[in-house]
């Protein structure tokens, strides 16, 4: 996968004269099926925005993403679709994502009530597999992006 990535980033970097060294390489969803939906949302431009647990950073040890971090995502299989480049970041409970925000991922109806049921089931696997007891008062990561690449 990394000589892939590599060629995607080098194509960016000499487009838009964007330089530095190979961002972290990842796909959204816990699943192959769901990174294939997900990076298609992406794609499309209904998936513009994607929200962690705030645990989820502090148990991997990996730094909180910030405005102007790239990243490129793949599909499920792990191949590199395009590349993001996060816009804002806003740390809050899990119980206090809005409306506007669910309708930013852009997943399933887009609407608030979808989006708290599938992140409350996806936060559960993640911490049944992390080892630790999900509630949705805990933090998460709101992040939201746009796609750079490809344009």
């Amino acid at each position: 996968m990394k000589p892939d990535a590599e060629l995607i980033w080098k194509a960016y970097c000499a487009a838009t004269g964007q330089s530095g060294s190979l961002p972290p390489i990842d796909q959204f969803g816990d699943t192959p099926e769901l990174g294939d939906e997900l990076v298609g949302l992406v794609l499309s431009g209904d998936k513009r925005a994607t929200c962690e647990l705030k645990i989820w950073f502090d148990n991997h040890n990996e730094a909180l993403p910030k405005p102007g971090d790239h990243w490129i995502i793949t599909d499920g299989s792990g191949v590199p679709q395009c590349i993001i480049q996060t816009t804002q970041v806003d740390i809050l409970p899990v119980n206090e994502v809005d409306a506007e925000f669910a309708f930013t991922e852009g997943e399933g109806d887009k609407t608030l009530e979808w989006w708290k049921a599938a992140h409350d089931a996806y936060y559960e696997r993640q911490a049944t597999q992390d080892g630790f007891i999900y509630d949705d008062s805990m933090f998460c990561v709101a992040e939201q992006f746009e796609r750079v690449w490809p344009r």
